[in-house]
């Protein structure tokens, strides 16, 4: 057992129930957006208006990623386990009324919003719950947990190809919806690891809350009155406490989103990189079922197929990998780059072929590569930041990732309405990989030698002190 932070983590127990339980809403719930483009492409009109589509699956990042800005205060207030409960509820409430949409804007509110919003409460407040249980063996849980999205992702493409072709769009979507409500099933199961710690839980809810803050803005709230020196009228005097209490409501703000992380310039690369990283991901879920069929020229049979093969290595992979970086001991952020690379090398060799054996075995590059990304995501945060700052860097993550994907991500569906061509968008996605590559590699290959002289320059300082010691040693 490992103690962190006053508290026991027992490494497994029941822990491992909190796994299944999060596997069971990734797989209901995060696996919906790995269809969008096959669930809403008729309806969309994708193959001719590529921007729309983007617009709404940016937004809907945009809403899942800025739910960071108060994730933490409501995972302390309502527990983990009602927040995951929520963001299904909503989910599910947002597909609802996507199958009753008819205009664009009816989209953008179902599944921007409504589907967006609540994967935001699920993802964060499910990686609480397992972070809560592990320490050791956090990689390997996180692994399980996210390969339950994976599964997902091998039969739910079949499961709209079936309701599409065989009771039409709306049916598909209300089916989609009754799904996801099932991760109700696994938010039951996420029981907190210790009794909740009785404390004030407004208090991550408002920047003023103590008696001395209320005290204060009473006292600035009063009229204080000198009479002129012209006549007996009275005129208000501003206090001088004004200054103060701004003061204290932005250092509030700024220990509430630990926002002294962005002095931090490696943090900056860090948030970026895997913004960008996965504003591409998210494009490139949007493409690829179309690049199958329109310029591949599969049938949806096929198609599915390969969506099935991406998310089938995906799932092995996110099983496997933890394993072996544990073992290994390779750093989150180096596995992270790895992936990177994977994908960069995959995209840049389907942009160049229409040959299905070659498309299939790209298909289980993106798969193993991807997984290495979506594993490391968190878990690069967690090793990087301090126990009491992992909340809030969490949470700049997410929002970091909820600006670049509606500003990149806008982008990269006008290259491919402008282009007219979905291999020019693979070759833009690459270069967007291709970016943080470069950023990220001799950045990490300079902490490493920075790291490795200063445990080689340890090492010499404690070996020169035994050898002092020596002769007393002998003497004595």
């Amino acid at each position: 057992m490992d103690v962190q932070a006053g508290r026991t983590v027992p490494d497994g127990g029941w822990g491992w129930v909190v796994v299944a339980a999060v596997a069971v809403i990734n797989m209901t719930n995060q696996s919906i957006l790995s269809v969008f483009g096959l669930l809403f492409e008729g309806q969309l009109r994708m193959h001719e208006d590529t921007f729309t589509a983007a617009l709404i699956t940016n937004l809907n990042s945009l809403a899942l990623n800025f739910s960071g800005l108060f994730i933490g205060p409501a995972i302390k207030s309502f527990k983990p386990r009602n927040v995951a409960a929520t963001g299904c509820l909503l989910v599910s409430i947002g597909l609802t009324l996507c199958s009753f949409a008819t205009e664009s804007w009816h989209y953008i509110v179902g599944y921007s919003f409504f589907v967006g919003f609540g994967l935001g409460l699920i993802s964060p407040s499910t990686f609480m719950a397992i972070n809560s249980y592990f320490s050791s063996k956090r990689g390997r849980a996180v692994g399980v947990s996210l390969a339950g999205a994976g599964v997902g992702q091998v039969f739910i493409p079949h499961m709209v190809r079936y309701f599409l072709e065989n009771y039409g769009f709306r049916t598909a979507v209300l089916a989609m919806a009754a799904l996801s409500l099932t991760g109700l099933l696994g938010a039951i199961f996420l029981r907190p690891l210790n009794p909740p710690v009785s404390h004030n839980n407004r208090k991550h809810l408002t920047l003023i809350v103590d008696k001395e803050d209320k005290k204060q803005s009473k006292d600035l709230q009063a009229i204080i009155v000198q009479p002129t020196q012209n006549n007996n009228a009275l005129k208000p005097v501003e206090s001088k406490e004004d200054g103060s209490l701004c003061s204290k409501m932005g250092y509030r703000l700024a220990q509430a989103m630990d926002l002294e992380l962005l002095k931090d310039t490696v943090f900056w690369s860090i948030i970026v990189g895997m913004a960008l990283v996965y504003t591409a991901t998210i494009n490139f879920t949007l493409v690829f079922p179309n690049f199958l069929k329109h310029t591949a020229g599969f049938d949806s049979q096929a198609v599915a197929t390969c969506m099935s093969v991406v998310a089938g290595a995906d799932i092995v992979f996110r099983l496997l990998l933890p394993c072996i970086t544990d073992r290994l001991r390779i750093p989150y952020r180096v596995v992270f780059l790895m992936g990177i690379v994977g994908l960069l090398i995959a995209r840049l060799l389907l942009a160049q072929t229409t040959s299905l054996p070659v498309i299939i075995a790209m298909s289980v590059q993106v798969g193993m590569t991807k997984s290495a990304t979506v594993i490391n995501n968190n878990l690069t945060i967690s090793a990087y930041c301090r126990s009491e700052k992992l909340a809030g860097g969490l949470g700049l993550s997410m929002i970091s990732k909820g600006i670049i994907v509606i500003i990149v991500g806008q982008l990269l569906g006008w290259v491919r309405d402008y282009s007219n061509s979905y291999v020019v968008c693979l070759y833009a996605q690459s270069l967007v990989l291709l970016l943080v590559v470069v950023v990220w590699t001799p950045e990490i290959y300079y902490r490493y030698r920075k790291q490795r002289h200063h445990t080689s320059k340890s090492m010499e300082t404690t070996y020169m002190q035994a050898e002092q010691g020596e002769p007393l040693n002998s003497r004595a």
